[in-house]
């Protein structure tokens, strides 16, 4: 993980990048990206969230975006995945419209996992079960994690790696 003293506050002292761009897992979550954008904000570099996530990091990172005076832009990956909108319920969808996604008021993130829609996505079947992808042990470049969902360069869906 990369928080504010581990991997940003020499660059932003130092000016070292025209934008930064944290992620809300790897950067330590929420409030640790907001600590890093505030910094940032010192210096006025600008904020461009990185946003890998499914729709509830969508959310998080939305809502911590809705925070920042230096936010720039956040990422979006996987909304063009058919069922991507439908992992959870709560906001109106699509959930990025047009290049906005609407912050919710209700309570938490205002959303909810949808989990029939989750399971039938799950490339491992482990729900809210022990999990045993920690111990499938691996060093060096990702192994074969099974099936994934995407578009091809055709825009059709596969199902494969």
């Amino acid at each position: 993980a990369f928080g504010l003293e581990e991997g940003f506050v020499n660059l932003i002292d130092n000016q070292a990048v025209d934008y930064l761009q944290p992620d809300i897992v790897a950067s330590g979550g929420m409030l640790e990206v907001k600590r890093i954008a505030d910094y940032a904000d010192t210096k006025g570099i600008p904020i461009v969230i990185h946003t890998a996530l499914s729709p509830i990091g969508q959310m998080a990172s939305a809502h911590v975006a809705a925070t920042l005076p230096n936010f720039l832009v956040c990422e979006h990956h996987a909304v063009e995945m058919p069922w991507w909108d439908d992992l959870v319920t709560g906001p109106s969808k699509p959930i990025v419209n047009r290049g906005f996604v609407t912050v919710s008021d209700a309570p938490g993130l205002g959303v909810e996992l949808n989990d029939a829609v989750v399971k039938e996505h799950l490339r491992y079947p482990e729900y809210f079960e022990p999990s045993t992808m920690y111990d499938r042990y691996t060093v060096g470049p990702i192994v074969n994690l099974g099936p994934y969902p995407h578009l091809d360069d055709n825009g059709n869906m596969v199902n494969s790696r």
